[in-house]
């Protein structure tokens, strides 16, 4: 799935992560599953820090969601993040990981301030030039 030159970038990227993640993966019997199965399984072999669960029980199928490692995903892509989306995959593959994201101390302090439970479902277009802006900050 991914060409030779994006691993070797993806593996230079995931060696900033700053702790172990999943990948958990929700899959069915559709041709997209196994791109998902295939795109997971690959990613999770370019470190140590990542790895891959089949058993994901997402509404939405085909899917898989990013998590600390035993916790439960947060963040779910329900369909592959290629092209400009890949993107948002990295940071929050990165993210998740604990590493910091680039929002001033300001705007991290409003965030946190908040005391509010929130969920979001994102849906994007691989079309949309604005869409990874909006899933990076969602992240």
């Amino acid at each position: 799935m991914l060409d030779q030159n994006t691993s070797a970038q993806l593996k230079t990227l995931l060696e900033r992560l700053e702790g172990p993640i999943e990948l958990v993966a929700t899959l069915n019997d559709s041709d997209k599953s196994a791109k998902i199965k295939e795109l997971v399984e690959e990613v999770a072999a370019l470190s140590p820090l990542v790895t891959a669960r089949f058993d994901g029980q997402n509404k939405r199928a085909p899917s898989f969601g990013i998590a600390k490692a035993g916790e439960e995903p947060r963040v779910f892509f329900a369909g592959l993040p290629m092209g400009h989306e890949f993107t948002s995959l990295i940071l929050a593959l990165l993210q998740t990981s604990g590493y910091a994201p680039k929002v001033s101390d300001e705007v991290l302090a409003s965030i946190k301030a908040l005391e509010i439970k929130s969920d979001f479902d994102v849906f994007v277009s691989l079309s949309c030039h604005n869409c990874p802006d909006v899933v990076q900050a969602l992240n």
